[in-house]
């Protein structure tokens, strides 16, 4: 097996986010002046289009994969080229494609497939509090724990959708959507990149609360192309803090839903605690994908999974998130900043909801860290995960190595 000295000292090749925008205080004419230059009238449609904003970004990553002395190594490059219009009569719209390379022969088990894909295209139309969008869209709700973009990857997950946000009540946020087609990380070209959905997301949040947020939310998804994805979600989240301490609950319960040839119920727990001392923010949770005996168990199919479980993303399963028998996760992690430089260190404790029904009890343990900073207005980060088995899968050691700018 590749010691661990020689998987760090595996080759990467390398490829602005910055934009300040100052004021000071003149005369009041002048003030007028430079603000009617600075936003000049939209008046037609031609004017909404030319007075657009456009990006341009790169993503280059290094991504070193040992899989029990199996060793996978891709570098790519993502290109990002975003158009958003000004806003005429409440209409806006925004067109975002992606360019994904290999700059490096690509060995295969890594979910960063070459290609261009239109990422995002939508019409919006803003009204009071109310904005409307129709077309291919990011969807990120709460913490991503049950519907995100997996914007990790170079392939980000979009949707297809119609949604709807209004926040006209005091500190409250409405969102629904209804969603015909999931664009998957895998890219266009994949037979599971596209999933044909007629699937409903609904989540209430509201943030008058002196000690947190509180968010309700119900997700019904019938997945037409995975009928296994087809469930229906109902929750509940807290969130918050005081001083030092913070502070998480969540709750939420599952049924196998529409075309889904299951039926089963099956429970969702989580329970984070935070405290930060000095310039050090440690931390320690619980997290429960539960399984019903051997009829089912609690998945997450929309979620960002590379967030959770740990970084080796082990528990995949398939996309739903979750194993047969469940999922129990006990984790700790440390994080601070030095310098404008991000430190954390986190470690899981991964064991079988249901070992009678999964054969396995303690299916294994990850560590790892990451270091993040900016440099001459580049992103870099170095991510490193090691997965040790008890009971599932093989040991796992993965190193991320990436560069960001925006321009």
């Amino acid at each position: 097996m590749k010691s661990q000295k020689q998987f760090f000292q595996s080759s990467v090749r390398k490829n602005l986010l910055s934009l300040a925008v100052g004021a000071m205080a003149v005369a009041p004419a002048f003030a007028q002046e430079m603000a009617e230059q600075q936003a000049p009238e939209v008046t037609s449609i031609a004017d909404a289009l030319s007075q657009g904003d456009v990006t341009l970004g790169f993503r280059a990553r290094s991504e070193f994969v040992d899989v029990d002395g199996s060793d996978v190594d891709l570098t790519s490059l993502q290109t990002r080229l975003t158009f958003t219009s000004a806003a005429y009569e409440g209409f806006s719209t925004l067109i975002e494609m992606d360019d994904v390379t290999h700059i490096t022969e690509f060995e295969g088990g890594v979910g960063d497939p070459e290609g261009t894909e239109v990422n995002q295209a939508y019409l919006a139309y803003a009204s009071g509090a109310t904005t409307f969008k129709y077309g291919r869209q990011r969807i990120l709700l709460d913490n991503q724990r049950f519907v995100g973009g997996v914007g990790f990857r170079q392939n980000e997950q979009t949707y297809d959708a119609f949604s709807v946000t209004n926040t006209s009540l005091a500190d409250t946020t409405l969102f629904l959507a209804r969603v015909s087609n999931v664009n998957r990380i895998f890219g266009e070209d994949s037979p599971v990149g596209d999933h044909t959905n007629d699937t409903y997301l609904l989540n209430g949040k509201y943030a008058g609360l002196s000690v947190g947020t509180l968010s309700g939310y119900a997700y019904l998804i019938d997945n037409e192309d995975a009928a296994a994805f087809s469930t229906d979600t109902y929750g509940v989240r807290f969130a918050g803090s005081q001083a030092n301490l913070g502070y998480t609950l969540e709750y939420a319960m599952q049924s196998a839903a529409a075309n889904n040839p299951a039926s089963y119920d099956a429970d969702y727990l989580l329970a984070e605690g935070s405290y930060k001392v000095g310039g050090i923010t440690l931390a320690a949770g619980y997290e429960l994908l539960g399984a019903d005996g051997a009829d089912g168990q609690f998945i997450t199919p929309l979620a960002t999974l590379h967030k959770f479980q740990g970084w080796s993303d082990k528990f995949l399963g398939g996309g739903t998130g979750n194993i047969s028998g469940g999922i129990e996760d006990v984790y700790l992690s440390v994080g601070t900043s030095l310098s404008g430089v991000k430190l954390a260190l986190n470690y899981h404790q991964l064991s079988s909801d249901d070992s009678g029904v999964s054969g396995m009890d303690k299916l294994g343990s990850e560590a790892g860290f990451l270091v993040a900073g900016k440099l001459a207005g580049v992103n870099l980060s170095m991510k490193y995960s090691a997965y040790t088995a008890d009971d599932f899968s093989a040991d796992t050691d993965k190193l991320w190595l990436t560069a960001q700018a925006q321009f």
